[in-house]
């Protein structure tokens, strides 16, 4: 009797979500695999997937447009809702010339920055009237997740209007004091390009781009940091300082004076995050969060980036934080082990130094 791949599909989806996975894997080969805490967990009471499952299974995920754009392009971006009680960003691939998908759950509630035990200086950054504010770090790390929060917050205290760009929609917002219009890379906009090229003629107060991808998205929001509006963003870096150097590297010579002035002048914080297993079950992050000052801009004028680690180190009061300071206090509180602080830490030997302090 041949397989009801739909069915199996709405199976695997509340396997994901009963068990507070964050991340559903489908590959030819594997039993379908969770990732539950930063873990990969295989389904156990799944089949190891042939092929054929795995053409039918992702097939039940694909509009027949997603499908053509699978098949010409070998990998497609998209969100899946499954029956208005989950939501998921999904990418479908080939590997080894075979299809393949990941799918990230993404909450059906926007958490706030307490419930996501992120820092209480975010809130500050949800009353910015203009800037740049970016949220970096690895994939899979939780910064779709501030960045809702940060947008959700605004949503419910300013009259607003909030454009979000994003390849696909994710988190999506319930309308309050703002009009929040969330544009979908494929399906409102032929690209982040096209968007973010007339974004500023579509009266925008807020303006969140999904990922930074080239110059072009990073140069659109510089400008329109520049010319009065608050703009957030991601980017795949490990720091503050490492962020400040792609951004000027991502253009050529010529350019990067321009780039460095503009980066200074609009430049309002920038938080670097991890997620890690925490003792009692769960992840919790832990935040490097840089606030650009005088001091900061100067830097970021003078091409001194190798400087902001010390800047941040050395001006606490302001609310700023390394991300060692910010590990060293998740183990001291007993909230992450040792071991995997400095598994997290870019400078271990610095961390266990902070520890020894205390």
């Amino acid at each position: 009797m041949p397989l009801d791949y739909q069915a199996k599909l709405n199976e695997l989806l509340i396997d994901c979500a009963r068990q507070g996975a964050s991340d559903l894997h489908l590959a030819v080969g594997r039993r379908p695999t969770l990732r539950i805490d930063g873990a990969l967990v295989p389904l156990q009471k799944e089949q190891i997937m042939t092929p054929e499952d795995a053409e039918g299974v992702i097939g039940a995920l694909l509009t027949p447009e997603q499908r053509q754009k699978l098949v010409a392009d070998r990998q497609v971006d998209f969100a899946y809702s499954f029956e208005d009680k989950a939501r998921f960003r999904a990418n479908a691939y080939y590997q080894r010339g075979y299809l393949a998908a990941a799918l990230r759950l993404v909450p059906a509630r926007i958490r706030t920055p307490e419930e996501l035990n992120l820092p209480p200086l975010l809130h500050d950054f949800a009353k910015l009237s203009q800037g740049f504010v970016l949220v970096v770090g690895p994939a899979g790390h939780g910064k779709s997740s501030t960045l809702a929060a940060i947008l959700d917050e605004i949503n419910h205290t300013r009259s607003d209007h909030i454009i979000t760009v994003e390849d696909p929609v994710e988190y999506l917002f319930t309308q309050d004091k703002c009009i929040v219009s969330q544009r979908e890379v494929g399906s409102d906009t032929p690209s982040f390009h096209s968007a973010l090229r007339t974004v500023l003629r579509q009266d925008p107060d807020v303006v969140m781009i999904g990922e930074m991808r080239d110059a072009v998205s990073i140069g659109t929001a510089m400008t329109a940091a520049e010319t009065g509006h608050l703009v957030l963003s991601t980017l795949h870096t490990n720091s503050a300082s490492q962020t400040i150097d792609r951004i000027i590297d991502s253009f050529p010579p010529e350019q990067q004076g321009q780039v460095i002035s503009q980066l200074a002048a609009t430049l309002v914080a920038i938080a670097s995050q991890r997620l890690l297993p925490r003792i009692s079950g769960g992840r919790i992050p832990a935040m490097e969060l840089m606030i650009v000052n005088p001091a900061i801009r100067n830097l970021i004028r003078e091409r001194k980036t190798y400087q902001i680690d010390l800047v941040i180190e050395t001006s606490m009061q302001e609310g700023m934080v390394t991300l060692n300071r910010s590990l060293a206090n998740l183990v001291r509180n007993k909230e992450v082990t040792l071991e995997n602080a400095e598994l997290y830490s870019l400078n271990p030997s610095e961390l266990r130094i902070l520890l020894e302090r205390t």
